[in-house]
């Protein structure tokens, strides 16, 4: 028998020696007065309290044991007396494992080192952890095991529990910033007939009653402007996005999107959206606009600066810098292989404007570390915008990059029926079926000028909270399946 297996066997014996005293600790119910990081920060000496969480730390000391006890909020110590509880509970109080549920009541002291605990006088075993905790208790390090298991990752790593609490206040904020901007949110289908609002490749299901496949969505850009169509001038989703394609530390093929909308707005109110929105968030939840990455050993590698006044650069002279100034003057083939002696991958199925944007994503992007707008992209990459003015190569957009990725797209929404229908037939490549005419309908019976803007919620928190792969953001990130 292997140690783990021996562990959970001398787990059920516990079980059963509690269970033989008809004590259940699957049935015991327990209601807590306080957390016990409230505990801590509001300790008056003799207080009572009624404090509930998992075992984290067990020290037999013969006639008195020292547990701690943690809870969402974090851990207090508790001691326990042979004297005060008895022998029999504190013989029930000696069959406890690190992991199990207990709650306890007592009043509140401070021990000779200085340290709040919880001076024991009753408590009730509310759960019995059969299997034991990861050997690195205070600290699992396998990244594996902290994926596959993320509750071993969240019981054993305070700062990942603190990242994904984060994460959850920074959705928050986000809501309350565009509530109180008078934009309404909404939910749209996830299984949608015809994919469409990003160039990707979609998951593919099927619906048996209707005898029909249907497409995870890819976006969530159509539904929401049908919705300008139909007089709701500010709306927004936050919702799953789906794209079967490959995974990285950037890319999840299951990721959460915030996709705003704004009538008669265009790409510069966004602009302002963005900034405001980011600045806003990073202030509420960390309460700075300097975002320090560290590395393993805590060394701070980059600091971002969010203070206003981003940088704004046009999209044509960042790629003039990397690929020459002659760069949109040259053949396709001229491109091609100037790409190629860059050293970025070209592949042959690769349409001219891709090779730009291979460009700019492999030798750009990584190095636009402090946030930058990126405005004016060729209009093949966006066939939902609108053609700028000042150069009709080129859409009225703009991508928000930080920390090296692109954190939100945002355009000059098009409005114009039949450029929209051109451009997206061209997108389709003459597919028909591929073509969403229910959207085209909705755009011939009139959508104000508008601003929309999408942000990628994953790429953002990784920003915000200092982490290096989008895995450390998602609570349960897609992995290959085990052998």
């Amino acid at each position: 028998m292997d140690e783990t297996n021996s562990l959970i066997e001398q787990r059920k014996t516990k079980l059963a020696a509690l269970q033989a005293r008809n004590i259940d600790p699957f049935a015991n119910a327990f209601a807590p007065t306080e957390k016990c990081g409230e505990a801590r920060e509001n300790y008056t000496e003799g207080r009572s309290v009624a404090l509930a969480g998992r075992i984290s730390a067990h020290r037999d000391m013969g006639k008195s044991q020292f547990i701690d006890i943690r809870d969402q909020s974090g851990r207090i110590q508790v001691y326990a007396q042979k004297q005060v509880l008895g022998d029999d509970q504190y013989d029930v109080f000696k069959l406890l494992d690190m992991g199990d549920f207990l709650g306890v009541r007592g009043t509140l002291f401070t021990t000779r080192t200085g340290e709040v605990s919880v001076r024991l006088e009753s408590f009730v075993v509310m759960t019995k952890a059969l299997r034991p905790p990861p050997e690195k208790w205070h600290g699992l390090v396998d990244t594996e095991t902290r994926y596959r298991q993320r509750y071993l990752d969240l019981i054993s790593n305070p700062e990942v529990r603190q990242t994904f609490l984060n994460r959850s206040r920074i959705i928050h904020e986000i809501r309350g910033f565009l509530h109180e901007r008078g934009f309404v949110e909404v939910e749209t289908p996830m299984m949608q007939g015809i994919p469409g609002g990003a160039a990707a490749q979609p998951f593919v299901t099927h619906h048996n009653a209707l005898g029909s496949d249907f497409y995870l969505r890819i976006a969530l850009e159509l539904y929401l402007k049908r919705l300008l169509v139909g007089g709701i001038d500010r709306v927004f989703e936050i919702g799953r996005i789906f794209r079967n394609e490959g995974l990285s530390r950037k890319h999840n093929p299951e990721f959460t999107m915030l996709e705003a909308y704004q009538a008669f707005g265009d790409y510069e109110s966004m602009m302002e959206l963005v900034q405001s929105m980011v600045c806003h968030v990073a202030n509420k939840v960390l309460g700075t606009l300097l975002i320090e990455h560290k590395d393993a050993e805590g060394n701070v590698i980059r600091t971002i600066d969010l203070s206003p006044n981003w940088r704004r650069v046009k999209f044509k002279d960042l790629i003039r810098e990397i690929g020459g100034a002659d760069w949109f003057e040259l053949t396709p083939e001229e491109r091609r292989a100037r790409a190629t002696s860059l050293k970025v991958e070209i592949g042959k199925e690769y349409e001219d404007f891709e090779v730009t944007q291979a460009v700019f994503e492999k030798l750009i992007e990584p190095t636009l570390i402090q946030p930058t707008f990126v405005t004016h992209v060729p209009k093949e990459f966006v066939p939902l915008a609108k053609v700028s003015k000042e150069d009709p190569s080129t859409v009225e957009v703009f991508e928000c990059c930080i920390n090296g990725q692109e954190i939100a797209p945002a355009y000059s929404e098009q409005n114009n029926p039949i450029e929209q229908r051109e451009r997206l037939e061209h997108q389709a490549g003459g597919e028909q079926h591929k073509l969403d005419e229910d959207f085209i309908v909705a755009l011939e019976h009139g959508m104000p000028p508008a601003g929309g803007m999408g942000l990628g919620i994953d790429r953002l928190c990784m920003m915000l909270l200092g982490e290096e792969s989008i895995r450390d953001v998602i609570l349960f990130p897609q992995l290959k399946p085990k052998n």
